[in-house]
């Protein structure tokens, strides 16, 4: 099971969403919810290079992008997180009946790690891919092709939960089943639901048979 982590087992949209606006008012840059909505599942040097347009440099992206990730870590140290509905108790299942769990993210690991703490969840995964493992985001497989490699499962026995459809697409590119979560949009996975919630108790065996 590849779990993405950011809007599949927590929502914290508002988190990201403040962080980044704090990141970007000094420098007198601001981004419409929508564009902020529209770069969910991708990495931050390609965000920077859509949201800076002319004004990007490597430099400049890297410097914004930290100072975001880092005030998105104090508020989630600061303010905990929770996870959403479904998510602690399919996880936790699954741990107990001994499938090979591993997060599978776009954000950088610090992050990742700030969030499992927070959540409690952190031993039920047998590996964390985060954007230092991968040169290339979502929706390029390698980050889920990565994960498959280090639970030692071949792709066509992975089973991808995403809630965007960069994520949905990285799947389908690496040759694996996914489940698609999200109660905004619609996903082309190959099961889609609205929460983890709605998930009938087999739903991840019948897309291995």
């Amino acid at each position: 099971m590849l779990w993405d982590l950011d809007g599949t087992l927590v929502d914290s949209e508002e988190y990201h969403w403040q962080s980044w606006r704090d990141a970007l008012e000094p420098e007198g840059l601001s981004i419409t919810y929508d564009q902020f909505l529209a770069s969910f599942g991708m990495k931050n040097d390609p965000i920077m290079r859509n949201w800076l347009a002319a004004g990007y440099t490597p430099e400049r992206a890297v410097r914004l992008a930290d100072a975001k990730e880092a005030d998105y870590r104090r508020l989630v140290s600061a303010h905990g997180l929770t996870a959403l509905p479904g998510a602690h108790e399919r996880v936790t299942a699954l741990h107990a009946a001994g499938w090979k769990q591993a997060i599978v993210t776009s954000a950088p690991a610090a992050n990742a790690d700030v969030m499992l703490r927070a959540l409690g969840i952190a031993r039920l995964f047998d590996a964390v891919v985060t954007a230092e493992d991968v040169t290339a985001g979502k929706p390029d497989p390698q980050v889920f092709l990565t994960a498959a490699a280090r639970l030692g499962v071949i792709p066509a026995r992975c089973i991808v939960v995403e809630d965007a459809a960069a994520g949905i697409e990285g799947a389908r590119r690496a040759g694996m089943k996914s489940v698609g979560v999200s109660r905004r949009v619609s996903l082309s996975a190959d099961v889609f639901v609205r929460s983890l919630a709605d998930l009938p108790p087999d739903a991840f065996d019948r897309l291995l048979v």
